[in-house]
């Protein structure tokens, strides 16, 4: 027998995990696998515990260290809550989460197997921890710390046998302890190493008797996290035993591409039906002893017999009937739509050639009336060109008609009535100044009086006053009364007090001398002097308190209104020269056409050459870019070309490229002809555009398709009118851009 005071054991324990194994302890496992193995590892099972199983080392232990064996074991199992039996259906778990058995617990065989101790071997807890740790570093089979949650199975085996003796599985995490069986220690202390599976492993498998081969296995580990089923707690050692449960993943079915499960199929749907009980009846005949009347028996007799073929016949002919008379009730209320719907035709037809016949009527009673009373810019610049027409006209005639003498005699009359005609227009413009400037002076307060207006979220304008508003109101109501000639004596005292306070305000010249002129009308009015001697008087107190309402210091919010700015510095930032009438002017006096290189000459010096020389009428051409312009707003596309076209541009594109008509009717009436999108999905630009009348322009814009709506020959006629715009257009640097970027979009479309 080999001497067993330097043997060792090591117990190797594999963990499947939630596998379930037979209720037993690592105890009852060792024994059982001592007694009821195979009988070829019996030898080795007794020579790797060393306890010398034969019969004359059972037979040397005297009964004491028998008792003292077995007491030592009841108190090493009493430390735990539950029987061995359970031990084997728990996952050992330390405070680490590792499961493994508690270095602590006492781990041993059975009585029988159990080598004799003696009270000489017998050591302390620090003494037998300090002789294990000595033991474990000089083995040199340590395997990993941590391991996997699993159920503990163990068999015992030798130094020198395979790791796959053990038959272990390859998704298993094997445990090994070393059991120190010498005498002189405590028997069965397990000196426990842990062990991780790693990814891939190198399993040795036997083919023959002789040969062997390496093979590669890879290791699947569990994806989701252990549920915890439940458990208990050593309460003196601290370790925790959880249940462990095991379930295969459910096959996943395959798509089959069609519904298997629905709600039709296991839902009942109940429907209710009335039905016809039978109902018992009985007749009576008239007999001996009874007499039935027979006053509403009716007398049956059988009719004529129809065939199948006769039947079909007859209901043939019935719906024939029927159908000819919902026809001619169709047909009626067909023709009646018709005729209502050319009633509405018409009558819309007559009510447009009256709204027309009435807007021709009343601009040519505008423009008699503007000709006759011209006020405005644009009634002084038709007012011209009808001059130039009329001049036109005689020098036709002239020319025409005379020769020689009289020919420069009728050129002298004519020119004489020409300068008469401009000198009445003079006239008229004059008073017309006159009667704007006052126009303006007042629409210029009242612009400074009106409050701050916002658009709120919901569309509603929001106002709100500041006290420079108020102040400027009160200003303009003050101007307002001291310019009123209609007024009694009381009245305009009451006027100039009030405006004598406001100007008190602010000591400077300028007030000074505004009430020294309200004291010396109040002193004249006093001394009943007629009003028309106080006219001047009156004027001159207008002006200065019209000056005192254009400064900003006494009149803050007409600091934003003002076309030249208080401060000198801004005004230098943003000033052009004028070389005809060589004035420094801001920029905004400046007409820039979209051809343009440099800046030229200013819009007065413009308005004067067209009044002594060319004569032209712009209205009408003002009006169509304001019409196209409104139009363009209305898309909300962001469109850019139309702002940068001017007025000149746009005569230049009537004139010489439609030939101011309508590309459909042939309208001339430069006052209904409106410009419109060709096609209404693309920006406006020159090359993207059709001149037509209103009506014309409405029924355009509501076409879907242009290529099914227009010929051939026509849309042909529209694009080459399109390239001559873009050849014009192409010069100007401005619009180089946007022909390129509408090509671009054209070809995406």
């Amino acid at each position: 027998m080999e001497d067993t005071s330097d043997s060792c054991v090591e117990v190797v324990i594999t963990e499947r995990s939630g596998a379930e194994q037979p209720p037993a302890s690592s105890e009852e496992r060792a024994v059982r696998e001592a007694g009821n193995g195979d009988p070829a590892q019996k030898p080795l099972h007794s020579e790797a515990t060393g306890t010398a199983q034969s019969e004359e080392g059972c037979g040397q232990q005297s009964s004491l260290e028998q008792s003292a064996l077995k007491e030592q074991e009841q108190s090493s199992l009493a430390q735990w809550e539950l029987p061995s039996e359970g031990l084997g259906n728990q996952e050992v778990i330390r405070k680490n989460e590792q499961d493994v058995f508690e270095p602590d617990a006492p781990f041993s065989a059975s009585p029988e197997s159990t080598s004799p101790v003696t009270n000489e071997n017998y050591f302390t807890l620090p003494e037998l921890r300090n002789s294990e740790r000595e033991e474990q570093t000089s083995q040199n089979s340590v395997l990993s710390e941590n391991t996997a949650s699993g159920t503990v199975t163990g068999s015992m085996i030798e130094d020198d046998e395979a790791l796959r003796r053990t038959r272990a599985d390859f998704d298993e995490t094997i445990q090994s302890e070393k059991l120190c069986l010498d005498q002189k220690y405590f028997p069965g202390k397990a000196v426990q190493q842990d062990y991780h599976m790693p990814d891939v492993v190198t399993v040795r498998v036997q083919r023959d008797s002789d040969s062997f081969q390496d093979v590669v296995v890879k290791i699947k580990r569990p994806t989701y996290h252990k549920p915890f089923l439940g458990g208990f707690k050593n309460r003196i050692t601290g370790v925790e035993f959880h249940n462990a449960g095991s379930q295969t993943i459910p096959k996943k079915q395959p798509d089959k591409g069609i519904q298997l499960f629905c709600r039709e199929t296991q839902t009942a749907f109940e429907k209710n039906k009335t039905q016809q009980t039978k109902n018992t009846t009985s007749t009576q005949m008239a007999k001996i002893g009874l007499y039935v009347s027979n006053m509403t028996d009716k007398l049956i007799s059988p009719g004529k017999y129809l065939t199948a073929e006769e039947y079909h016949k007859r209901r043939l002919e019935a719906v024939i009937v029927l159908q000819t008379y919902f026809r001619r009730w169709h047909a009626i209320n067909v023709i009646q739509n018709l005729r209502e719907k050319k009633r509405l035709r018409l009558s819309w037809e007559a009510q447009e050639e009256v709204r027309r016949k009435k807007e021709k009527d009343e601009k040519l009673r505008r423009e008699q009336e503007r000709r006759l009373n011209p006020k405005t810019k644009k009634d002084f610049e038709l007012l011209y060109h009808a001059l130039e027409l009329w001049r036109q006209e005689e020098t036709e005639w002239i020319n025409r008609t005379l020769t020689g003498a009289e020919r420069k005699a009728a050129f002298c009359g004519l020119l004489e009535k020409e300068t008469q005609l401009i000198a009445a227009i003079g006239r008229h413009k004059l008073n017309a100044d006159e009667e704007n400037q006052q126009k303006a002076i007042l629409h210029f307060l009242d612009k400074c009086a009106q409050p701050k207006r916002w658009k709120a979220y919901d569309g509603k304008i929001t106002e709100m006053d500041t006290q420079y508003t108020l102040h400027a109101r009160e200003l303009f109501e003050i101007y307002r009364s001291i310019s009123m000639n209609d007024i009694t004596k009381d009245e305009r005292i009451d006027v100039l007090l009030t405006l004598r306070r406001t100007v008190k305000e602010h000591e400077c010249k300028l007030t000074q001398e505004i009430v020294e002129l309200i004291d010396r009308e109040i002193d004249l009015m006093s001394r009943e002097v007629k009003e028309c001697n106080l006219e001047g008087l009156r004027k001159r107190i207008c002006t200065l308190f019209l000056q005192y309402i254009k400064t900003p210091k006494f009149n803050p919010e007409v600091a934003r209104i003002l076309k030249v700015p208080p401060d000198p510095l801004k005004l230098y930032k943003n000033v052009n020269f004028c070389h005809s009438c060589e004035n420094y002017l801001p920029s905004t006096e400046f007409p820039v056409p979209a051809n343009c290189r440099t800046i030229g000459r200013c819009r007065l010096c413009c308005k004067l050459d067209n009044e002594a020389r060319r004569r032209d009428a712009l209205l009408t051409y003002k009006l169509i870019l304001e019409n196209l312009r409104k139009s363009e707003a209305d898309y909300q596309d962001d469109a850019e070309v139309v702002y940068l076209v001017q007025y000149q541009d746009l005569q230049y594109l009537t004139e010489n490229i439609w030939g101011c008509r309508s590309a459909l009717s042939a309208c001339s009436d430069l006052y209904d002809l409106v410009m419109v999108r060709w096609d209404k999905h693309r920006e406006w630009s020159p090359w993207n555009t059709i001149l037509l009348s209103r009506d014309e322009a409405d029924a355009h814009l509501k076409l879907c398709d242009l290529q099914k709506a227009y010929e051939a020959a026509f849309i042909q006629r529209i694009k080459h009118k399109h390239i001559l715009a873009k050849t014009y257009f192409a010069q100007i640097p401005v619009m180089t851009s946007f022909l390129h970027r509408s090509d671009n979009q054209a070809n995406a479309n």
